[in-house]
């Protein structure tokens, strides 16, 4: 009787914790261990449900084979329900279950998709990723978000505010800056870290393409509609193609050098992208970026027809050279013309998959803890401050960018169908250009 008095006791005390204590264990709380079985179903919400939204979520829904889709937000129901019914016939009920009342549309849905799930993907347009990063960490979720994660100083600084919070509460965060999960360009880095090719101390990155979508304002469509329609040429919402794009050349040039930039300078413009629906942004930016080290990277990217394409890195150390493109390639060459390493990648795996791999892993503790937030805002940065440099015409350091109050995104509070955005049109339809030496950034 004793026995099982002292039995009975402890079994109230520890259901007493449990109740008392529910927030611990509450799915927004659950640490990697909570997750370590297979049969612990992982809860998983997507806010932003446009393309690279539709393909992150797949990814997730691929990388373990216990994870449900269960809630989706966007500002547009076409754009949810489209996503929404192609997860639908790729995947099956107990993978996709999103039931009308867990599809959440309109700005300021993103929380209630948030509340839903144990894991949050984050793809809107990056002008909201801070503000939507930092609730989903607040609630206590693991995270994917893509590239970029801000647009102005002020969203840089929030993100890196929520990644502290995120590793004091041991939440994953992965942002989709792929090519650090890529095979070729981890092969060529752990080279460069042995001092295959010596110290790098110039490079030039690159992101020349022929553009992306446009899509013509509709009569229907208040101004702030058609902005979010065509986010991509909106500098509070993208960013620029410098930032929003060419953040992948940017990062990597971070990555191996081992430092970010203390100040850039550079020049920019519209030549060829001119029109009323290309909003605000340039079609070229050319950047010099000088890092603590001594190293000078040349960026450059362009969205033009008909040129010159290319999209890759190359680096040149005291002992040799790398060049490094796609999936396949990762030359290590020595000024003698000597190949240090060349890389066969044909089957390497989708570096998109494998980020989303490794953080289930790390979310069910079969792997370290992984927090990209921090290196992932500040290569936010360096692109921003490229972006800086070459609106103004000015160089400018990275201490007085992030000295600034730069800020381009309203507050949340004053978002809605109806609100103006930052940049309006005038009354023949044309945008306000940045125009270099009189455009001025350090505020």
């Amino acid at each position: 009787m004793t026995t099982k008095k002292t039995l009975s006791r402890r079994k109230f005390v520890k259901e007493s914790s449990l109740v008392t204590g529910g927030i611990i264990l509450a799915p927004s709380m659950l640490t990697a261990s909570t997750y370590s079985k297979k049969e612990n179903t992982l809860k998983l919400a997507v806010v932003g449900c446009g393309g690279r939204g539709t393909g992150a979520a797949a990814q997730a829904l691929k990388a373990d084979d216990n994870v449900k889709l269960v809630a989706m937000s966007d500002a547009f129901q076409d754009r949810l329900s489209k996503s929404l019914d192609n997860l639908s016939k790729t995947f099956n009920s107990s993978k996709v279950d999103v039931p009308p009342s867990k599809q959440f549309v309109g700005l300021g849905s993103y929380k209630k998709a948030i509340d839903e799930a144990d894991v949050v993907i984050l793809a809107t347009p990056p002008g909201f990723r801070p503000q939507h990063f930092e609730y989903a960490i607040a609630q206590g979720k693991h995270v994917f978000m893509e590239k970029p994660v801000a647009t102005d100083v002020i969203g840089v600084k929030k993100v890196l505010e929520a990644a502290k919070q995120a590793k004091a509460k041991k939440l994953n965060v992965v942002v989709g800056l792929q090519r650090r999960y890529q095979k070729n360009y981890q092969a060529a880095y752990d080279l460069v870290q042995k001092g295959k090719i010596g110290k790098i101390v110039s490079g030039q990155v690159y992101w020349n393409s022929a553009g992306v979508w446009v899509r013509p304002r509709q009569e229907e469509w208040s101004e702030m509609h058609y902005q979010m329609r065509n986010w991509y040429y909106f500098n509070w919402l993208c960013g620029d193609h410098i930032l929003e794009q060419h953040i992948h050349n940017i990062d990597v040039a971070n990555w191996f050098i081992g430092e970010f930039p203390i100040k850039a300078q550079g020049m920019g413009g519209r030549q060829v992208r001119t029109g009323k629906d290309h909003g605000e942004i340039f079609d070229h930016h050319f950047v010099e970026f000088e890092y603590p080290g001594g190293a000078i990277i040349s960026s450059q990217c362009r969205h033009q027809k008909d040129c010159f394409r290319r999209v890759a890195e190359s680096f040149q150390g005291t002992k040799g050279t790398v060049d490094l493109s796609g999936r396949n390639i990762a030359n290590l060459k020595s000024y003698k013309g000597k190949s240090i390493y060349e890389h066969s990648g044909a089957k390497d795996p989708s570096p998109y998959q494998t980020e989303h791999d490794k953080l289930f892993q790390a979310i069910r503790g079969q792997r370290d803890y992984i927090n990209d937030g921090d290196y992932g805002a500040k290569s936010t940065m360096s692109a921003i401050l490229g972006r800086m440099a070459t609106y103004s015409g000015k160089e400018i350091t990275w201490d007085q960018a992030m000295n600034s109050n730069y800020q381009i995104v309203p507050d949340e509070d004053s978002l809605n169908w109806d609100s103006i955005p930052p940049t309006v049109c005038d009354e023949h339809g044309n945008y306000p250009i940045p125009t270099p030496g009189q455009t001025n950034f350090i505020i």
